[in-house]
């Protein structure tokens, strides 16, 4: 496995996991005040979503880059 299609998985899971807490603090809101420790937990897998979302998104142009030089190079 590459490693695109490592992150890209990595990725897709990160997002499940701040979907269900995000889930989880809006449930721990409506029973009462939650502790803080449920109302952070969301952050982690948003930050990781952070880096592995601008690897993805600068990917193309990257590729694109290199592929454009490498023809370049030939011509």
């Amino acid at each position: 496995m590459n490693w695109s299609k490592y992150i890209r998985q990595v990725h897709r899971w990160l997002s499940i996991i701040f979907t269900v807490t995000v889930i989880a603090n809006f449930v721990a809101m409506a029973i009462g005040t939650p502790p803080p420790w449920v109302v952070y937990s969301p952050l982690p897998p948003l930050f990781l979503l952070l880096f592995s979302g601008l690897y993805m998104f600068a990917l193309p142009y990257t590729s694109a880059r290199r592929s454009s030089h490498g023809i370049a190079e030939r011509g």
